[in-house]
Protein backbone atom coordinates (compact mmCIF):
# COMPACT_ATOMS: atom_id res chain seq x y z
CA UNK A 1 0.00 0.00 0.00
CA UNK A 2 1.61 3.15 -1.12
CA UNK A 3 0.36 6.31 0.89
CA UNK A 4 0.85 10.25 -0.55
CA UNK A 5 3.20 11.74 2.14
CA UNK A 6 2.12 15.66 2.20
CA UNK A 7 5.15 17.77 3.52
CA UNK A 8 3.44 20.39 5.74
CA UNK A 9 5.24 23.97 5.14
CA UNK A 10 6.21 26.31 8.21
CA UNK A 11 5.83 29.74 7.17
CA UNK A 12 7.20 32.77 8.97
CA UNK A 13 6.18 36.21 8.36
CA UNK A 14 8.73 39.10 9.05
CA UNK A 15 6.44 42.46 8.15
CA UNK A 16 2.52 43.00 9.04
CA UNK A 17 2.28 46.43 7.43
CA UNK A 18 -0.39 46.63 3.99
CA UNK A 19 1.12 43.47 2.25
CA UNK A 20 1.72 41.32 5.31
CA UNK A 21 -1.98 41.67 6.85
CA UNK A 22 -2.99 40.89 2.89
CA UNK A 23 -0.70 37.74 3.06
CA UNK A 24 -2.13 36.41 5.90
CA UNK A 25 -5.49 37.00 5.07
CA UNK A 26 -5.21 35.45 1.80
CA UNK A 27 -3.73 31.91 3.62
CA UNK A 28 -6.32 31.82 5.75
CA UNK A 29 -9.28 32.50 3.39
CA UNK A 30 -7.47 30.16 0.69
CA UNK A 31 -5.61 27.81 2.61
CA UNK A 32 -8.33 24.76 1.06
CA UNK A 33 -8.37 26.52 -2.35
CA UNK A 34 -4.59 25.83 -2.52
CA UNK A 35 -4.64 22.40 -0.98
CA UNK A 36 -7.29 21.20 -3.40
CA UNK A 37 -5.38 22.60 -6.21
CA UNK A 38 -1.80 22.06 -6.04
CA UNK A 39 -1.25 19.97 -2.91
CA UNK A 40 -0.07 22.34 -0.79
CA UNK A 41 -0.62 22.37 3.10
CA UNK A 42 0.96 24.78 5.07
CA UNK A 43 0.69 26.18 8.69
CA UNK A 44 1.96 30.34 9.66
CA UNK A 45 3.99 29.23 12.86
CA UNK A 46 4.58 33.08 13.78
CA UNK A 47 4.22 36.83 12.50
CA UNK A 48 6.39 39.75 13.56
CA UNK A 49 6.46 42.96 13.31
CA UNK A 50 7.87 45.83 15.23
CA UNK A 51 6.02 45.67 18.28
CA UNK A 52 7.16 41.74 18.91
CA UNK A 53 6.34 38.25 17.23
CA UNK A 54 3.46 36.04 18.12
CA UNK A 55 4.45 32.19 17.39
CA UNK A 56 3.28 28.81 18.16
CA UNK A 57 4.63 25.71 16.45
CA UNK A 58 1.45 24.30 15.79
CA UNK A 59 0.53 27.31 13.61
CA UNK A 60 -1.33 30.04 14.33
CA UNK A 61 -4.73 30.62 14.15
CA UNK A 62 -4.54 33.61 11.46
CA UNK A 63 -8.26 34.84 12.07
CA UNK A 64 -6.95 35.99 14.85
CA UNK A 65 -4.58 38.22 12.78
CA UNK A 66 -7.72 39.56 10.52
CA UNK A 67 -8.69 42.25 12.34
CA UNK A 68 -5.60 43.51 14.27
CA UNK A 69 -3.16 46.25 13.44
CA UNK A 70 -0.27 45.38 15.26
CA UNK A 71 0.93 42.31 16.17
CA UNK A 72 0.99 43.09 19.77
CA UNK A 73 -2.55 43.56 20.22
CA UNK A 74 -2.60 39.43 20.34
CA UNK A 75 -2.63 38.13 23.65
CA UNK A 76 0.48 36.04 23.05
CA UNK A 77 2.56 38.71 21.73
CA UNK A 78 6.38 37.90 22.45
CA UNK A 79 7.51 41.60 22.76
CA UNK A 80 11.06 41.36 22.79
CA UNK A 81 11.13 38.64 19.81
CA UNK A 82 12.49 40.73 16.88
CA UNK A 83 13.07 39.69 12.97
CA UNK A 84 16.63 38.46 13.35
CA UNK A 85 15.01 36.56 16.49
CA UNK A 86 12.33 34.71 15.24
CA UNK A 87 14.49 33.83 12.38
CA UNK A 88 17.21 32.16 13.88
CA UNK A 89 14.89 30.90 16.93
CA UNK A 90 11.61 29.54 15.25
CA UNK A 91 11.62 26.26 13.49
CA UNK A 92 10.97 26.93 9.80
CA UNK A 93 11.04 26.22 6.18
CA UNK A 94 9.94 29.74 4.57
CA UNK A 95 10.56 33.13 5.40
CA UNK A 96 8.24 35.96 4.16
CA UNK A 97 10.39 39.17 3.91
CA UNK A 98 8.01 41.67 3.64
CA UNK A 99 9.25 45.00 6.22
CA UNK A 100 9.26 48.38 3.93
CA UNK A 101 11.95 49.04 1.83
CA UNK A 102 15.06 50.82 1.96
CA UNK A 103 17.72 51.31 -0.43
CA UNK A 104 20.13 52.88 1.67
CA UNK A 105 21.91 50.38 2.97
CA UNK A 106 18.73 47.40 2.61
CA UNK A 107 18.22 47.16 6.21
CA UNK A 108 16.49 45.79 8.01
CA UNK A 109 15.64 43.59 5.02
CA UNK A 110 19.02 42.14 3.90
CA UNK A 111 19.94 41.00 7.66
CA UNK A 112 16.55 39.07 7.53
CA UNK A 113 17.59 37.63 3.80
CA UNK A 114 20.89 36.60 4.96
CA UNK A 115 19.92 35.30 8.06
CA UNK A 116 17.31 33.31 6.71
CA UNK A 117 19.44 32.00 3.89
CA UNK A 118 22.29 30.84 6.52
CA UNK A 119 20.07 29.12 8.84
CA UNK A 120 18.49 27.03 5.92
CA UNK A 121 15.36 28.65 5.09
CA UNK A 122 14.39 29.98 1.67
CA UNK A 123 12.71 33.54 1.46
CA UNK A 124 9.89 35.16 -0.36
CA UNK A 125 10.02 38.54 -0.31
CA UNK A 126 8.24 41.93 -1.98
CA UNK A 127 11.04 44.12 -0.70
CA UNK A 128 13.14 46.05 -3.33
CA UNK A 129 16.15 47.34 -0.86
CA UNK A 130 18.10 44.35 0.03
CA UNK A 131 18.31 43.69 -3.71
CA UNK A 132 19.04 46.97 -5.07
CA UNK A 133 22.15 47.73 -2.49
CA UNK A 134 23.17 43.22 -2.83
CA UNK A 135 21.51 41.38 -5.61
CA UNK A 136 24.93 39.29 -6.32
CA UNK A 137 25.63 38.90 -3.00
CA UNK A 138 22.07 37.51 -2.23
CA UNK A 139 21.85 35.16 -5.50
CA UNK A 140 25.08 34.12 -4.83
CA UNK A 141 24.12 32.82 -1.31
CA UNK A 142 20.86 31.35 -2.20
CA UNK A 143 23.10 29.15 -4.85
CA UNK A 144 25.47 28.45 -2.36
CA UNK A 145 22.76 27.46 0.05
CA UNK A 146 20.91 25.66 -2.38
CA UNK A 147 17.66 27.35 -1.05
CA UNK A 148 15.24 29.69 -2.91
CA UNK A 149 15.08 33.25 -2.93
CA UNK A 150 12.32 34.64 -4.73
CA UNK A 151 11.20 38.55 -5.14
CA UNK A 152 8.35 38.25 -8.22
CA UNK A 153 6.42 40.61 -6.09
CA UNK A 154 9.33 43.01 -5.92
CA UNK A 155 8.81 44.69 -9.28
CA UNK A 156 5.31 44.69 -10.94
CA UNK A 157 2.88 43.58 -8.47
CA UNK A 158 0.50 41.55 -10.09
CA UNK A 159 2.19 41.62 -13.60
CA UNK A 160 4.55 38.71 -12.76
CA UNK A 161 7.11 39.93 -15.24
CA UNK A 162 10.43 37.68 -13.65
CA UNK A 163 8.17 34.77 -14.30
CA UNK A 164 6.76 35.58 -17.63
CA UNK A 165 10.24 36.81 -18.87
CA UNK A 166 12.37 33.65 -16.95
CA UNK A 167 9.93 30.89 -17.48
CA UNK A 168 7.32 31.36 -20.18
CA UNK A 169 9.71 32.79 -22.46
CA UNK A 170 12.14 30.52 -22.05
CA UNK A 171 14.48 29.90 -24.69
CA UNK A 172 14.29 33.48 -26.05
CA UNK A 173 16.66 36.13 -25.84
CA UNK A 174 15.61 39.17 -24.54
CA UNK A 175 16.80 42.27 -25.84
CA UNK A 176 15.64 45.24 -23.95
CA UNK A 177 13.20 45.66 -21.16
CA UNK A 178 10.80 49.20 -21.38
CA UNK A 179 8.22 49.76 -18.77
CA UNK A 180 6.06 51.95 -16.45
CA UNK A 181 7.25 50.68 -13.56
CA UNK A 182 5.62 53.32 -10.69
CA UNK A 183 2.10 53.68 -10.49
CA UNK A 184 2.01 57.01 -8.56
CA UNK A 185 3.54 58.56 -11.82
CA UNK A 186 1.40 57.11 -13.73
CA UNK A 187 -1.38 57.83 -12.17
CA UNK A 188 -0.33 61.72 -12.09
CA UNK A 189 0.55 61.88 -15.08
CA UNK A 190 -2.71 60.27 -16.50
CA UNK A 191 -4.22 62.83 -14.90
CA UNK A 192 -2.00 65.73 -15.86
CA UNK A 193 -3.43 64.59 -19.56
CA UNK A 194 -6.79 64.45 -19.25
CA UNK A 195 -7.03 67.29 -17.11
CA UNK A 196 -4.15 69.48 -17.24
CA UNK A 197 -3.92 70.34 -13.83
CA UNK A 198 -0.15 71.18 -12.10
CA UNK A 199 2.13 68.60 -10.74
CA UNK A 200 1.59 69.92 -7.32
CA UNK A 201 -2.08 69.91 -6.89
CA UNK A 202 -2.04 66.13 -8.33
CA UNK A 203 0.56 65.40 -6.01
CA UNK A 204 -1.02 66.67 -2.67
CA UNK A 205 -4.54 65.00 -3.97
CA UNK A 206 -2.67 61.34 -4.48
CA UNK A 207 -0.91 62.34 -0.98
CA UNK A 208 -4.73 62.47 0.38
CA UNK A 209 -5.74 59.13 -1.44
CA UNK A 210 -2.81 57.29 -0.08
CA UNK A 211 -1.37 56.54 -3.47
CA UNK A 212 1.55 59.00 -3.02
CA UNK A 213 3.73 58.94 0.16
CA UNK A 214 4.34 61.88 2.77
CA UNK A 215 7.52 62.60 0.83
CA UNK A 216 7.14 61.76 -2.86
CA UNK A 217 10.37 62.29 -4.08
CA UNK A 218 11.31 58.41 -4.34
CA UNK A 219 8.31 58.20 -6.69
CA UNK A 220 8.37 61.17 -8.93
CA UNK A 221 11.85 61.90 -9.00
CA UNK A 222 12.59 58.07 -10.91
CA UNK A 223 14.38 56.64 -7.80
CA UNK A 224 11.74 54.09 -7.38
CA UNK A 225 11.56 53.33 -11.37
CA UNK A 226 15.56 53.02 -11.08
CA UNK A 227 15.40 50.25 -8.69
CA UNK A 228 12.70 48.28 -10.03
CA UNK A 229 14.80 48.10 -13.50
CA UNK A 230 17.90 47.25 -11.25
CA UNK A 231 16.51 44.01 -10.36
CA UNK A 232 15.06 43.61 -13.73
CA UNK A 233 17.85 44.26 -15.28
CA UNK A 234 19.79 41.77 -13.45
CA UNK A 235 17.02 38.63 -12.77
CA UNK A 236 16.15 38.67 -16.51
CA UNK A 237 19.54 39.96 -18.37
CA UNK A 238 21.94 38.65 -16.58
CA UNK A 239 24.00 41.73 -15.49
CA UNK A 240 25.58 42.55 -12.50
CA UNK A 241 24.55 46.57 -12.02
CA UNK A 242 23.74 48.52 -8.96
CA UNK A 243 21.61 51.79 -9.25
CA UNK A 244 24.63 53.61 -9.97
CA UNK A 245 24.90 52.20 -12.95
CA UNK A 246 21.74 53.52 -14.00
CA UNK A 247 23.00 56.16 -16.57
CA UNK A 248 19.70 59.33 -16.00
CA UNK A 249 17.64 59.05 -14.36
CA UNK A 250 14.98 61.83 -14.41
CA UNK A 251 11.77 62.04 -12.73
CA UNK A 252 8.70 63.97 -13.61
CA UNK A 253 9.28 67.38 -11.76
CA UNK A 254 9.49 69.11 -15.06
CA UNK A 255 6.55 68.08 -16.43
CA UNK A 256 3.65 70.86 -16.94
CA UNK A 257 0.52 71.09 -18.49
CA UNK A 258 1.76 73.09 -21.05
CA UNK A 259 4.33 70.06 -21.75
CA UNK A 260 1.94 67.51 -22.04
CA UNK A 261 -0.72 69.49 -24.51
CA UNK A 262 1.93 70.04 -26.70
CA UNK A 263 1.97 66.40 -26.49
CA UNK A 264 -1.94 65.95 -26.82
CA UNK A 265 -1.93 68.04 -30.07
CA UNK A 266 0.80 65.57 -31.56
CA UNK A 267 -1.20 62.29 -30.35
CA UNK A 268 1.06 61.63 -27.53
CA UNK A 269 1.16 61.14 -23.97
CA UNK A 270 4.22 61.81 -21.22
CA UNK A 271 5.28 58.47 -19.53
CA UNK A 272 7.75 57.80 -17.32
CA UNK A 273 9.71 55.23 -18.75
CA UNK A 274 12.62 52.87 -17.09
CA UNK A 275 14.39 50.71 -19.76
CA UNK A 276 17.01 49.02 -20.13
CA UNK A 277 19.22 46.84 -23.02
CA UNK A 278 22.69 46.61 -24.03
CA UNK A 279 23.10 49.98 -25.04
CA UNK A 280 21.54 51.62 -22.14
CA UNK A 281 19.76 51.76 -18.73
CA UNK A 282 17.61 55.04 -17.96
CA UNK A 283 14.69 56.55 -16.44
CA UNK A 284 12.95 59.60 -18.15
CA UNK A 285 9.83 60.85 -19.24
CA UNK A 286 9.07 59.92 -22.91
CA UNK A 287 6.54 60.67 -25.16
CA UNK A 288 4.08 57.47 -26.23
CA UNK A 289 1.58 57.26 -29.00
CA UNK A 290 -1.66 57.43 -27.41
CA UNK A 291 -2.83 54.69 -29.67
CA UNK A 292 0.34 52.90 -28.44
CA UNK A 293 -1.21 49.64 -26.17
CA UNK A 294 1.62 50.88 -23.47
CA UNK A 295 -0.98 53.98 -23.15
CA UNK A 296 -2.17 53.02 -19.59
CA UNK A 297 -3.82 55.24 -17.28
CA UNK A 298 -4.15 55.68 -13.42
CA UNK A 299 -1.83 53.37 -11.04
CA UNK A 300 -1.29 50.79 -14.25
CA UNK A 301 1.65 49.44 -15.11
CA UNK A 302 3.13 48.35 -18.33
CA UNK A 303 6.28 46.41 -19.39
CA UNK A 304 7.27 45.53 -22.90
CA UNK A 305 9.83 42.94 -23.37
CA UNK A 306 11.38 42.84 -26.95
CA UNK A 307 12.62 39.26 -27.53
CA UNK A 308 13.98 36.97 -30.67
CA UNK A 309 11.80 34.34 -30.89
CA UNK A 310 8.51 35.92 -29.56
CA UNK A 311 9.10 39.85 -30.47
CA UNK A 312 7.30 42.03 -28.34
CA UNK A 313 5.66 40.89 -25.41
CA UNK A 314 3.46 43.68 -23.28
CA UNK A 315 1.92 43.11 -19.64
CA UNK A 316 -0.28 45.48 -18.15
CA UNK A 317 -1.35 45.10 -14.17
CA UNK A 318 -1.40 46.58 -10.77
CA UNK A 319 2.16 46.90 -9.64
CA UNK A 320 0.99 47.76 -6.08
CA UNK A 321 -1.57 47.17 -3.62
CA UNK A 322 -3.34 44.00 -2.68
CA UNK A 323 -2.73 42.15 -6.13
CA UNK A 324 0.76 42.27 -5.15
CA UNK A 325 -0.14 39.28 -2.67
CA UNK A 326 -0.48 37.35 -6.13
CA UNK A 327 3.25 36.84 -6.88
CA UNK A 328 3.86 36.18 -3.70
CA UNK A 329 1.08 33.31 -3.24
CA UNK A 330 3.06 32.50 -6.53
CA UNK A 331 6.43 32.08 -5.20
CA UNK A 332 4.81 30.04 -2.41
CA UNK A 333 3.49 27.38 -5.20
CA UNK A 334 6.93 26.93 -6.82
CA UNK A 335 9.04 26.38 -3.71
CA UNK A 336 6.21 24.02 -2.73
CA UNK A 337 6.57 21.86 -5.68
CA UNK A 338 10.57 22.21 -5.37
CA UNK A 339 10.50 20.64 -1.74
CA UNK A 340 7.31 18.10 -2.05
CA UNK A 341 9.16 16.16 -5.14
Amino acid sequence: IFREVVKILRLQIIGFGFIGKNLVKTLYFKKNYLKEKYGLDYEVVSITDLSGTVYNEKGLDLKDFLNIRKVDEHEECIENMRGLDAIKEIDADIVFELTPSNIKDGEPGLSHIKTALNVGKHVITSNKGPLVVAFKELKELSKRKNLELRFEASVGGAMHVISTALETLAGCEIYSIQGILNGTTNYILSRMTKEEMPLNILIREAQEMGIAERDPSYDIDGIDTACKLVILANEIMKMNITIRDVKRIEGIRKVTPEIIKLAKEKDYVIKLIGEVSKETIEVSPRLVSKYHPMNVDGVLNAVLLKTDLAGDILLIGKGAGEETISSLISDLIKIYRRVSI
